[in-house]
């Protein structure tokens, strides 16, 4: 019996892995969301550059408040332009959200502040010194660093590029990760079923969504039958076009469990652990074979989707050269909930957001095999309860891992 290893020393192993991923491309900014930047974004000017209005309404000084029963129109500011007249005492100009303030005004009272009687404004509610001006640098600093590299690109990264007049960026390559289910017994989408014995295939599909959400490229290969020829020949075609090769299945004790043995003694991968002391998915193995990643992952569809949460994306992420990682948080049980075993449990729990904090329970939660994916649907966490943890009462905090 091959000797299980922890959960975090798993981990710790992992974080030795490193992949050889210099490679950049230059994409246009709006082809680059999800991808991770490779060089630090600096401002290249103030902005905004001069004080701008934030409102539409008038420009003034401030102590025209107090000192004027009426201030003048001497002139209309639209955006875009830029006005020749000048604020003195008693003169106001007609200004718009985004129009820059005009020399001499300090504060811009709203449309709705004022009465306009003629060419004059009265001021029926007045405003603070400086109101509704937008200062210099408000929004960024020259030579202020506003993306940091391996950061991911979003759609607020995007605008931010825009506004810097950068139309293309370098970003880092992302893994392609090649992914097949082995076994007599499943069947593809379409294929016909022949026997009661097959069942319908979901975990190539399932983790190839994890992967192309979590920002790698894909490499289906669908199902591959139980013996070792057709896995040999799966497996080093994988090795040829992948950085990092994902099956399911094949990795237990039973006899047609032929996936770990073309790992260990047909590609003579380094094995860098075989069986974890978790549930679900203690069969899980991982090997390294020609600088390429080899993870195969248990049968079971609940199984393999953990799994590949817990190991495939954390080595996406590494690959990607990426500040991401799992958003692990802690939130309050609201049910008890027991530990059933010796080993680190990862346990599909709804979770909500209310008063500042997370909350989670196990309404509707099925318990029974590590098959059941349909306890992944809606708004699931992963509860992780260690190894040598307590029961759960109600109103403990604990440690989840927010999938959505």
């Amino acid at each position: 019996m091959r000797q299980m290893i922890g959960y975090k020393e798993s981990l710790d192993i992992l974080e030795q892995v490193s992949f050889k991923n210099n490679l950049y491309q230059k994409l246009f900014i709006s082809n680059a969301i999800n991808r991770v930047i490779a060089t630090d974004i600096k401002a290249n000017h103030n902005s905004p550059e001069f004080l701008t209005s934030s409102m539409d309404g008038y420009a003034i000084k401030f102590a025209d408040q107090e000192d004027q029963e009426f201030i003048e129109i001497i002139d209309i500011n639209p955006a875009g332009s830029v006005v020749q007249s000048k604020v003195s005492k008693g003169v106001c100009i007609k200004t718009f959200t985004g129009s820059l303030m005009p020399q001499g005004a300090d504060s811009l009272i709203p449309i709705e502040n004022v009465e306009v009687v003629g060419s004059k404004i009265k001021i029926i509610k007045k405003v603070p010194f400086e109101f509704a001006v937008r200062n210099i640098g408000e929004n960024y600093k020259k030579d202020e660093i506003l993306i940091k590299k391996n950061s991911c690109i979003s759609f607020a990264e995007i605008g931010v590029l825009a506004s810097l007049n950068i139309s293309q960026i370098k970003v880092r390559i992302n893994p392609i990760v090649a992914i097949a289910s082995t076994g007599n017994e499943i069947l593809d989408l379409g294929e016909e079923q022949t026997n009661n014995s097959q069942i319908r295939s979901s975990n190539h599909l399932t983790i190839e969504a994890l992967c192309k959400i979590h920002g790698a490229s894909t490499l289906q290969l669908g199902i591959v039958k139980d013996d070792i020829n057709s896995i040999a020949c799966m497996l080093e075609n994988a090795l040829r076009k992948a950085d990092i090769i994902v099956t399911t299945g094949g990795v237990s004790v039973g006899d047609y469990d032929f996936v770990q043995d073309v790992i260990k003694d047909k590609l003579k991968a380094k094995v860098l652990f075989h069986g974890v002391n978790i549930k679900p998915g203690m069969h899980i193995l991982i090997a390294l074979k020609d600088e390429k990643l080899i993870i195969a992952l248990p049968g079971f569809a609940y199984s393999s989707s953990v799994c590949a949460i817990l190991y495939v994306l954390p080595m996406i992420y590494k690959f990607r050269g990426s500040d991401e990682k799992l958003k692990i948080v802690k939130a309050k049980s609201n049910e008890d909930f027991p530990k059933r075993l010796n080993k680190t449990i990862f346990t599909a729990c709804n979770v909500t957001y209310h008063d500042g904090q997370y909350c989670v329970n196990f309404d509707k939660k099925k318990q029974g095999t590590s098959a059941i994916l349909t306890n992944m649907l809606k708004n699931p966490a992963l509860l992780i309860q260690e190894e040598n943890s307590k029961d759960i009462k109600s109103g403990d905090f604990v440690d989840i891992i927010l999938l959505n």
